[in-house]
C-alpha cells in the first residue's frame, strides 16, 4: 500500500486534501506555504503543475499559474519543490497536471522523475479514460497512483471504466464548470457521490467549489472520504504575496478550521 492508501486506511474522518500551484508566487514561498498547509493538518498535498492554458481552472488558479510561470517555474522546478518537501514531510503528494506537459517531457521520463522526487499520485485533468492506456501503464509501473476525475455528466458506463483504473482516490467534481469558490455544495455533488459509490469502494473525494467549514460538514455528512480545496487556499496565497509570515499563519489556521469541521 502506498502513502495515499495509507492515509485513507487510518483516518476515521474525511481526508483534507489541500491544493496549491507549484512555484506560486516563487519556489521558496511555495515550499513554505506547502509546509504551512501540512502543519495545519493537510492529509494529502496536491500541487498544480503550472500550465499556460489550464482549461479546468477558474480565474483564481489561472492567476496563480501565471504568477508561477512568470517566476520562471518549469517542470524541473516542480520536481525540485517535491524533493525539498520530501526532506521535511512524509505527507502524500499528488500532481494535478495537463497532458501537454507530460507528453512534451515524455510520459516515461515524467513518471520516472516524479517517482524519484517522491510524488505519490498524478491526475491529468484533460486526459479522458479512453486515451489513458500509456499513462496508466506507466504510472502503475513506477508505483504512482493514477487519479481520475468524474463529473456530474459522466455516465454510469464511463464511471465503471474510470473506477476500474483508479488508484488512491477518485476526484469527484462537485460543480458544473471550472474551479472556484461557490456559496453552497450542490445537490448534484451529493447525487454524484452516491452514484459513484455504487460502482466502487475506492475513496471518493469531492472538489471544485469547496471552501468553507459548512461545505466540509456537508461533504462529510454525505459520506465523502475526502474534500479537496484549491481556490480558497490560492486566495490566501494571493492576499499575502507581500507578507509571507502572514501567509503561513493564515494557511495553517484555515486548514485547522476546515479539519475541525470534518
Amino acid at each position: 500500500m502506498g502513502r495515499i492508501g495509507g492515509v485513507f486506511s487510518v483516518l476515521k474522518k474525511p481526508a483534507f486534501i489541500g491544493f496549491t500551484v507549484a512555484g506560486d508566487p516563487d519556489k521558496e514561498t511555495c515550499i513554505r506555504a506547502a509546509m504551512a498547509l501540512i502543519e495545519g493538518g493537510t492529509d494529502i498535498l496536491e500541487l498544480g503543475v503550472p500550465f499556460s492554458d489550464p482549461v479546468a481552472d477558474g480565474p483564481t488558479i489561472q492567476k496563480a499559474d501565471e504568477r508561477s510561470l512568470a517566476a520562471g517555474t518549469k517542470v524541473d522546478t516542480v520536481f525540485e519543490i517535491v524533493r525539498e518537501l520530501r526532506k521535511k514531510t512524509n505527507v502524500p503528494i499528488v500532481f494535478l497536471a495537463y497532458y501537454n506537459m507530460v507528453y512534451h517531457r515524455g510520459v516515461d521520463r515524467f513518471y520516472k522523475e516524479a517517482r524519484a522526487a517522491g510524488v505519490d499520485g498524478i491526475l491529468i485533468a484533460d486526459m479522458p479514460i479512453e486515451e489513458s492506456d500509456d499513462v496508466y501503464e506507466t504510472a502503475v509501473r513506477y508505483g504512482i497512483d493514477p487519479i481520475f476525475l468524474i463529473t456530474q455528466t459522466t455516465t454510469d458506463e464511463r464511471i465503471k471504466k474510470i473506477a476500474a483504473r483508479a488508484h488512491g482516490y477518485l476526484y469527484l467534481v462537485a460543480v458544473l464548470g471550472v474551479t472556484g469558490i461557490r456559496d453552497t455544495v450542490s445537490s448534484g455533488a451529493i447525487d454524484l457521490l452516491q452514484r459513484v459509490r455504487k460502482h466502487t469502494a475506492i475513496p471518493l473525494a469531492l472538489g471544485f467549489g469547496i471552501s468553507t467549514p459548512d461545505h466540509a460538514k456537508v461533504c462529510a455528512g454525505a459520506g465523502a472520504d475526502g474534500v479537496i480545496v484549491g481556490s480558497a487556499i490560492v486566495n490566501i496565497v494571493e492576499k499575502n504575496l507581500g507578507t509571507p509570515d502572514n501567509m503561513r499563519q493564515d494557511l495553517k489556521a484555515y486548514v485547522e478550521l476546515m479539519k475541525k469541521a470534518l
